[in-house]
């Protein structure tokens, strides 16, 4: 198997030069050390992954990976998988709430459709990347060839290229795949070593009684799939098309030196396939929003991660990475923008 080079070679490391000149800095503005909290740090992450004295996020670049899950097969899903389909050509005129944020932060948003039971047919902004019309019930069989994770990688790792080449300076993933909460947790409990009734939850709006089938199916899954935690491997038997995407588009970021703005459950479970395969990714990423999916915060704190925000979101496409790139803007505009004590000819802390 051919892999993208992000899969087999370490990322380069942040700008320990700027991150530091960026911390110095904080010292120095006018206001008390510390008082905008989380503002700074970000900062001054942020000027390390940017290897810049002046960080910025813009432009800002979403890409949204869809396909969808052969377990839907098992009724693991409130919603059909026609689903999918329909979501992509309501992302390309404009209706959905990722297209809308795209929109309202001045971001471009580009589509990829990886494969879906539906037809899809040519419209702006979607790039047709079809493996095929959805992943095997990974309730039965693997749910992907090794062929087939290997194509979802490079289809990743391609959005980072062109991500790059746009001048993208922060890329935030989504996703789009009925069914896909379920691999996701999948996915995490072999990771985590953890038991689907504590990860496995609602989705798209499951009852009680059906949250507790969709841990029976994992549980099936998981029987299948035995003890093996070779990120490969797991992926290509528990994962889906966008999450291979989205684990092949935060590794081609890392390596290209792109910041990745992580979404919730589903994003942050690709960023944990990302983590275990390549350990420094991790610095390469910000996380957005806690997720009201249970099974998030068990990967949170995995990952090490706090997250931004906490606003029960669970929507998926990106949309809780969208709504927090105004906090990310403001700190950075704090960072460069605001004077010294020396040059605004204020005190500065008695003593100092």
């Amino acid at each position: 198997m051919a892999l993208p080079d992000s899969w087999l070679k370490s990322p380069p490391r942040p700008s320990v030069q700027h991150t530091a000149l960026a911390a110095e800095r904080q010292q120095v503005l006018t206001k008390p050390p510390g008082s905008l909290g989380q503002l700074e740090k970000l900062a001054i992450n942020l000027a390390g992954l940017n290897g810049s004295d002046k960080p910025s996020v813009d432009p800002v670049r979403m890409v949204v990976f869809a396909g969808d899950h052969g377990v839907c097969a098992e009724g693991v899903s409130a919603f059909p998988q026609a689903v999918t389909a329909q979501m992509i050509a309501n992302f390309a005129s404009g209706g959905a709430a990722i297209s809308v944020m795209a929109e309202e932060l001045g971001a471009s948003l580009e589509v990829v459709n990886l494969g879906t039971v539906g037809e899809v047919p040519e419209l702006p902004g979607v790039i047709h990347q079809i493996i095929a019309p959805s992943t095997a019930n990974m309730a039965k069989s693997p749910a992907m060839s090794s062929r087939q994770v290997e194509s979802a990688l490079y289809s990743g790792d391609d959005a980072a290229r062109r991500a790059v080449n746009a001048g993208c300076r922060l890329f935030i993933g989504g996703d789009m795949g009925i069914g896909n909460t379920t691999s996701a947790a999948a996915l995490a409990c072999v990771l985590l070593g953890q038991q689907p009734a504590a990860l496995v939850g609602p989705g798209t709006g499951l009852n009680s009684e059906g949250v507790a089938r969709k841990a029976r199916i994992v549980e099936k899954a998981l029987h299948r799939h035995g003890p093996d935690r070779d990120p490969l491997t797991v992926l290509a038997s528990l994962g889906g098309f966008e999450i291979a995407a989205l684990t092949g588009a935060i590794m081609g970021c890392a390596a290209r030196r792109i910041p990745v703005l992580v979404d919730g459950f589903i994003v942050s479970v690709a960023a944990l396939v990302a983590v275990h395969q390549q350990p420094g990714v991790r610095e390469w990423l910000l996380f957005a929003h806690r997720s009201a999916e249970p099974g998030h915060n068990s990967v949170l704190e995995s990952l090490d991660a706090s997250p931004l925000l906490d606003l029960g979101m669970r929507l998926g496409e990106g949309s809780g990475a969208a709504v927090a790139v105004p906090l990310l803007r403001a700190a950075c505009a704090l960072h460069n923008r605001m004077a010294s004590f020396t040059d605004a000819g204020v005190s500065g802390k008695a003593g100092d």
